[in-house]
């Protein structure tokens, strides 16, 4: 759970449909991810009435050298989420089936 989760719940009365993580397997762990999802799309503009997945270190930010992006605070395995209008149940078995691939879990 993120340390300021019991903040948030107290200032915000709803979360939005972005969503962000790391993956413990950095680069590779992202790609796999970014490789097995089939419902969600890839895209860097994350405003869309689709579930949209980004993998920053390899999409938007691939650009820069490993070491700018770790300066920025961008990790190899940060992926976003931009959680679009797909039933609830396709989009989490999508996601899951993904992350085991990425994680192997």
């Amino acid at each position: 759970c993120h340390p300021q989760h019991e903040l948030a719940k107290k200032q915000m009365t709803g979360f939005g449909g972005m969503i962000a993580f790391e993956l413990k397997g950095g680069f590779e762990a992202g790609r796999t991810l970014m490789d097995s999802v089939r419902l969600c799309h890839l895209a860097v503009s994350l405003g869309e009435t689709s579930t949209l997945v980004e993998h920053p270190a390899s999409m938007t930010h691939s650009p820069m050298t490993p070491e700018a992006r770790h300066a920025a605070g961008i990790a190899d395995g940060l992926v976003r989420v931009s959680v679009g209008l797909e039933h609830v149940d396709d989009i989490i078995s999508d996601l899951s089936q993904a992350l085991k691939k990425a994680t192997g879990f």
